[in-house]
């Protein structure tokens, strides 16, 4: 990691000479006009574009599209085309070499061009108040950073600074409790001094407050979750979109979306996701396959489990009187796809689980193909207003059990228009065992297939024995040690920095 680290340093002007416009909705703008990099520094403008490099940097792996690969870590759906490796994962072949670098590399290639930024902003004629509110975005972006690393790999090594050379950077890893401290430091600085608004493309305070209760959770620290995410909800600064639930995931009715707290943009034609855009790779290739299992957990519109006395279930006509938001999350074997000619879309692959992911297509562009790619840029969500009432009814039942505050929190989830579940049957969901499983469920389906499952499993220590019923399309058992709640550090990482300590059971 050591060289790609320290030459990350230069990357960060190169970065933002792809950026654009010094507006103040500059990180809406397609990327076209280029910086001279040695009058960087020299103007608020050029403050700007370093910002706008930053979070271009929230446009790669786990954070851009490849953040709906990560349910195929879990027991949502399959990587199909294995992009990331997680067909050997998902079966217990977990070891130093084949554990994909983007949980490892992105993450450092972001701290990297944060670091940059924090360390030369002083340079910059921004006037105070702005360099602190630029500040705290970039801290709390970085934070997303260290967070996902702590998740994965647990203790890992801490850059507060760029190092110098490439010998300053081959240092030992922190340990995770020092992580998170510096983590809850970090965003307490964000939460102070980022603005309490909606959000608009940058990082509010909500943003930070909403990162800051995950991590409450991921240490089961269910007091502070809980009070966290309640400011946010009392602030009223958010709500659920009733515009929608497939519209979540739309360019169009992304923006000022209510419901959206943070997520990486994109702009078409000359900022659109990498690779090839989930327009082809999802839509057309079929690659994320949701499980049969994923489809079964779906209640039937009267709330009732597919396999509950009285729920109404027709194996024989499956999808029918279902939950509105499995078809809005899954294409089902029933539903065609028409193009705009009249004639059926096909996916490119045989779908081998029966099923594709229906969440984030954009069907005003049918037929999905290679031509689509320059204009797939449906922001990828990273936190919204449902999330943070899941994670407050989950902290506060675990505080105190059941209440009035939890049901409402779920209710507001289940009754949004054009979804319309039952309430929270209160008579069968009162004790905070049973509740925990109801807000755990209802957490798998509302947030199905945006890159959260994984490690909601792993926080709960759920992923062996929820992975152990399943088997792959080959048919072979899915499986996950509990070593595996750490991952190995690539030994082409421990090779390069001899200072730093393969995690235990991997050596």
């Amino acid at each position: 990691m050591k060289t790609k680290y320290i030459g990350i340093a230069t990357i960060a002007i190169a970065m933002t000479a792809m950026l654009t416009s010094c507006n103040e909705d500059f990180l809406d703008k397609d990327p076209t006009t280029k910086i001279d990099g040695a009058a960087f520094w020299k103007t608020d403008a050029d403050t700007k574009l370093g910002l706008a490099g930053v979070y271009r940097r929230l446009q790669s792996g786990f954070y851009g599209q490849g953040k709906l690969w990560l349910d195929a870590y879990s027991d949502n759906a399959l990587d199909r085309h294995s992009y990331y490796g997680f067909g050997d994962l998902t079966r217990g072949i977990v070891n130093s070499t084949n554990v994909t670098s983007t949980f490892y590399t992105i993450p450092y290639a972001g701290i990297s061009g944060c670091n940059f930024f924090l360390d030369n902003i002083d340079k910059s004629p921004t006037v105070d108040a702005k360099k602190t509110v630029y500040g705290a975005e970039v801290r709390f972006i970085r934070t997303m950073f260290y967070f996902d690393l702590v998740q994965a790999f647990g203790g890992v090594v801490l850059y507060q600074t760029e190092p110098a050379t490439v010998e300053d950077a081959k240092i030992a890893k922190s340990s995770k409790e020092d992580v998170l401290k510096f983590i809850h430091r970090e965003l307490d600085f964000a939460i102070a001094n980022l603005p309490d608004e909606a959000y608009n493309g940058h990082a509010v305070k909500a943003s930070a407050q909403a990162l800051k209760t995950k991590v409450y959770l991921f240490q089961q620290n269910w007091s502070a979750a809980a009070d966290l995410a309640k400011q946010i909800i009392s602030g009223g600064k958010f709500q659920i979109y009733q515009g929608g639930y497939q519209n979540l995931f739309l360019t169009a009715t992304q923006q000022n979306n209510p419901e959206i707290i943070f997520s990486t943009k994109y702009l078409a034609p000359n900022n659109p996701q990498g690779g090839e855009g989930v327009l082809v790779e999802i839509g057309w290739y079929g690659s994320i396959a949701p499980y049969q299992n994923l489809v079964d957990a779906y209640e039937m519109k009267n709330g009732k489990r597919i396999n509950e006395a009285g729920s109404g279930y027709v194996a024989a006509n499956p999808y029918e009187n279902r939950d509105p938001r499995l078809k809005m999350t899954i294409k089902v074997p029933t539903e065609k796809y028409i193009n705009p000619n009249g004639q059926e879309f096909k996916e490119s692959d045989p779908l081998l689980t029966g099923y594709v992911q229906k969440k984030y297509l954009d069907f005003s562009k049918l037929p999905f193909d290679r031509t689509k790619t320059p204009l797939t840029d449906q922001n990828i969500v990273h936190t919204r207003y449902a999330d943070v009432l899941l994670m407050y009814a989950e902290a506060k039942n675990e505080v105190s059990g059941p209440d009035a505050s939890i049901y409402k929190a779920l209710n507001e989830i289940r009754e949004r228009k054009g979804v319309e579940m039952p309430k929270v049957d209160e008579t069968i969901y009162n004790t905070k065992e049973k509740l925990r499983d109801f807000i755990l469920h209802e957490r798998r389906i509302e947030l199905a297939l945006e890159g959260h499952r994984y490690y909601d499993l792993k926080r709960r220590n759920l992923m062996e024995s929820t992975l152990a019923p399943l088997k792959n399309p080959g048919g072979a058992p899915l499986k996950f040690g509990e070593k595996n709640n750490v991952l190995p550090f690539a030994q082409s990482e421990l090779d390069r920095n001899k200072n730093l300590v393969q995690n235990e059971d991997y050596n």
